[in-house]
């Protein structure tokens, strides 16, 4: 390793096809770094003594790889003889990170990217409240900027072919993006009228848009566009053959209409699969209406070339329908403090509540145990129960002591994916609460929502 740290960042050293991708992380969450390529886990690296690690990775396939450290995600592009190190503080996780080493300007580049479009993106907003034409040039105007800076980095520096490629798409699907979330932001919950008052030429880039697109399938301009574009052209195809002409998120029909269009639109199994389950666990976890759900459920298999996402999907909704209102709470395995093996049922003595987490998610993380000190305060007569879902079965003890919050009422999945897959754990989010008598009252609840300190009224009066 000492080689990697010490070189000059430019010199070359001949890797044939492998690369290496390092770094040292300041104010560390975990002890690892978890790197992937096209949603495959690549492998799990632990940190030495000095935050530092080394990975080699044979052979490297020229494009995007993901690395992920205490719940944040970055990504960086690699080319064969590589040999990349970045350096990063957890607590300016994107803003403080900078690259060193072979390939280090086209990331360097990337991350400044990624940042500038960041801030366009919050800063546009007050452009949403503008009209379309207003709206439209103010796009123009970033666009034209960031062509000609991507214009004078590439004057200055000989790059890839793959690169210039990811570089434009991260301009040019930034911009689409923005495009497609305007009817939403601008009209609020967009009705059909609306929706039609849009200039002729508004949506003209979508004649030329490839929605197969394997080199950009991971990048988040890439994803994000995709994601606002689908929403958007579902609710056009909703509009078309339904009695609707307000914007209903959670309708069956709207929601089927995704499906049939990323079906219709993409070829690509990898990014066909991956768009119809990321909308299918949306919508799951979005409505309690468990007939809907068998209904879209035929429509999602029908549809489906994974196995894995099929069996998945086909398993949670059967979970689901065990944790009906009523029904009793599954009596899994889980671990405390002083890892002891309990069951569930052993400490729920009185109307509880409880919520997920994984030290994968910080900020839900944080913010969830944030809510229920409130809660707690509020509502002295409900026990509220921490629930982590890793697989590490040490590491969660060593993350709460780190934020300093008491034990006693945090506990671990003894056996995760059972545990999970029991309690139909499709998001983190999922809030489930329970009576005294360990029977289901909402086995899908969120603590953030408007409705939830009245559900925690309902369940002390059960």
């Amino acid at each position: 390793m000492a080689c990697f740290w010490g070189c000059k960042k430019d010199a070359k050293i001949d890797l044939g096809d492998n690369g290496y991708l390092g770094g040292e992380i300041i104010n560390p969450n975990t002890r690892f770094v978890t790197i992937s390529k096209d949603h495959t886990l690549l492998d799990t690296i632990l940190l030495d003594q000095n935050n530092r690690f080394l990975y080699k990775i044979t052979p490297v396939k020229p494009g995007l790889y993901t690395f992920s450290h205490g719940g944040e995600i970055q990504m960086v592009f690699l080319e064969p003889n590589d040999s990349i190190m970045f350096r990063l503080n957890t607590i300016d996780f994107d803003e403080s990170l900078v690259y060193t080493g072979i390939g280090a300007k086209e990331n360097n580049y990337l991350i400044n990217m990624f940042i500038e479009n960041e801030h366009i993106n919050h800063n546009i907003l007050k452009f949403s409240q503008a009209s379309p034409e207003v709206f439209q040039k103010k796009l123009d105007s970033i666009r034209t900027e960031q062509s000609e800076k991507f214009s004078a980095f590439n004057s200055k520096y000989t790059t890839s072919a793959l690169f210039k490629k990811i570089a434009l798409a991260n301009i040019d699907y930034n911009y689409y993006a923005l495009k497609e979330l305007y009817p939403f932001t601008f009209y609020g919950n967009s009705e059909l009228k609306n929706l039609e008052s849009l200039p002729k030429n508004f949506y003209d880039y979508r004649a030329k848009i490839n929605y197969n697109d394997d080199a950009l399938k991971d990048y988040f301009p890439y994803y994000m566009f995709l994601r606002y574009h689908f929403n958007n052209i579902a609710l056009q195809k909703h509009f078309k053959h339904s009695n609707d002409s307000i914007f209903n998120p959670k309708s069956l029909d709207y929601n089927l209409d995704k499906l049939e269009l990323v079906d219709s639109l993409v070829s690509n199994d990898s990014i066909k699969n991956y768009w119809l389950n990321y909308y299918a666990l949306r919508y799951i976890n979005s409505t309690n209406n468990l007939t809907d759900c068998d209904t879209y459920l035929n429509s999602f298999l029908d549809k489906s070339s994974s196995k894995t996402n099929n069996t998945y999907l086909t398993n949670l909704i059967a979970s689901l329908k065990k944790l009906r209102p009523g029904s009793e709470l599954p009596n899994t395995i889980v671990t405390n403090k002083d890892n002891e093996e309990l069951h569930i049922h052993d400490f729920i003595k009185h109307p509880t509540v409880i919520y997920f987490w994984s030290f994968n998610m910080k900020n839900h993380f944080t913010e969830s145990h944030k809510k229920v000190q409130e809660l707690m305060q509020k509502y002295p007569e409900i026990d509220f129960i921490a629930m982590n879902i890793d697989k590490d079965d040490k590491q969660w003890l060593s993350f709460l002591k780190q934020y300093k919050y008491g034990l006693d009422n945090e506990f671990h999945f003894k056996n995760p994916e059972i545990s999970r897959q029991a309690m139909a754990l499709n998001s983190i989010h999922r809030v489930m609460l329970i009576t005294k008598n360990k029977t289901i009252v909402n086995s899908n609840s969120n603590m953030f929502s408007k409705t939830f300190e009245e559900e925690l009224l309902g369940l002390i009066n059960q």
